[in-house]
């Protein structure tokens, strides 16, 4: 019964068709009961239908009893004719199906989030909250070079697809072997070597809908996204970096591998024109989170379009940076949280976002390779900020180098709806001269 009661949940509008259901069942009953009335006074019945219909029971009780085995047995009558019809669209899955239908409608009321970034970060953030919300929009960067998606990008003239076919991958319903067939990276053959199915799918679909962007939204409705996925900018921008010994390169590729201080990070052409869904997606949404991804290469991009910054500045929806857990070799050496936040401000100013998420999990075993990669936070820094900085524990315990989708989601939406909370005691902490150490 209490997956009954689900059903039953306020908003679903289901409980209207079982009343409606009801009162038909009631009124069918009433007939027949009518019919039987006359029957059971003007007919002779044999001696064994006394104890069939418990004549020997008391009225009431009788009523009763046969109430709760009708309402029993209707229960079982609607789920497994549910469960029977919604098969089809199951897809394999074995969870209990009222369960099912209860995490659909409860992600359709779910804040609306709005996730900025590329890279492996974005999709692992979608990857979490794919199962709290459907009102998800990804804000992917269009600067990568590298790689499958730069030769495409070279090669077709057309934005570089491996970010989206990572979102693809990681919103589709049909997750987790989706996942690994975009990812699937050919190892053989002229022409075929190096690109992965998902990027070529892209590329295929592109060139059957007209557009790269039209090419994105029907693979989202073939592959069951849940969410929107859109490019910060349709044109074709170079990512430029200018570092601390005054050199200067353009491409993604480029200044990974520089392996220098980065001082400045500029777009060519300068200016690029927003994506207008992008723009749109930003000012409705309730949650605005930027990163985690690459800092210079991944999160970036996005907010050196103009108008996509300007639009988060503008927003009225929380705002969130989520800081890496691990520093990046060639981009982040040795940074600590504070560096990340101040990389921000310097392109594109202060007030960008209102709350830093800080992974606070530093008891973990790394290799040796792997040490020293943690990001720090410098708590006798964090005082200084302009920011609410909320720890965390976001770390993958299988890759400590990465945030776990689950926890990264949970956080972010703890930190949404306590948001209220945290200020109150942020403020305390300000007036007190205190660092801010709010724990999610």
């Amino acid at each position: 019964m209490s997956s009954l009661v689900k059903l039953l949940y306020p908003g679903m509008h289901i409980k209207r068709w079982l009343l409606l259901l009801l009162i038909g069942v009631t009124l069918i009953s009433l007939g027949v009961a009518y019919m039987m009335t006359q029957m059971y006074r003007t007919q002779p019945f044999p001696e064994f239908v006394r104890y069939v219909t418990l004549q020997f029971i008391d009225r009431p009780v009788r009523g009763s009893l046969f109430i709760t085995a009708g309402v029993m047995v209707a229960a079982i009558a609607i789920y497994q004719l549910s469960r029977s019809l919604l098969a089809p669209f199951l897809g394999g899955r074995t969870d209990n199906i009222v369960d099912v239908v209860h995490q659909y409608h409860s992600r359709g009321r779910g804040p609306k989030i709005v996730a900025i970034g590329g890279g492996t970060g974005l999709s692992t953030l979608l990857r979490g909250l794919k199962e709290y919300t459907r009102n998800l929009t990804a804000i992917v960067a269009v600067a990568d070079d590298g790689g499958s998606s730069g030769r495409l990008r070279q090669e077709l003239g057309i934005l570089p697809p491996g970010d989206f076919r990572q979102c693809l991958a990681a919103l589709a319903d049909v997750e987790p072997l989706m996942s690994r067939l975009f990812q699937y990276r050919f190892e053989d053959g002229d022409g075929l070597k190096g690109h992965s199915f998902g990027n070529l799918y892209l590329v295929a679909m592109t060139a059957i809908t007209g557009n790269f962007e039209q090419a994105i939204r029907e693979s989202s409705r073939v592959l069951a996204v849940r969410g929107q996925i859109v490019p910060s900018t349709l044109e074709n921008i170079t990512l430029c970096a200018e570092f601390d010994d005054s050199t200067v390169v353009a491409g993604e590729s480029a200044i990974r591998s520089a392996g220098k201080d980065i001082t400045r990070l500029f777009l060519q052409p300068e200016r690029p024109a927003a994506y207008p869904e992008a723009i749109r997606a930003v000012l409705d949404a309730d949650l605005l989170v930027i990163g985690p991804g690459s800092l210079y290469t991944s999160v970036m991009p996005n907010l050196l379009v103009e108008d996509i910054a300007r639009a988060i500045r503008v927003s009225r929806a929380v705002k969130v940076y989520v800081c890496n857990v691990a520093t990046e070799r060639g981009e982040t050496d040795e940074y600590l949280v504070k560096d990340h936040s101040q990389a921000l401000e310097r392109h594109v100013g202060t007030g960008l976002f209102q709350y830093v998420l800080v992974n606070s999990n530093y008891d973990v075993s790394l290799p040796d390779r792997y040490q020293g990669r943690l990001v720090g936070h410098g708590e006798s820094d964090l005082g200084t900020s302009t920011y609410h900085v909320v720890f965390a524990d976001v770390i993958d315990s299988a890759n400590p180098l990465r945030h776990h989708p689950k926890k990264l989601a949970q956080s972010l939406l703890r930190v949404y709806y306590d948001r209220n909370h945290l200020q109150e005691t942020s403020s305390r902490a300000d007036a007190s001269s205190e660092t801010v150490l709010t724990r999610a």
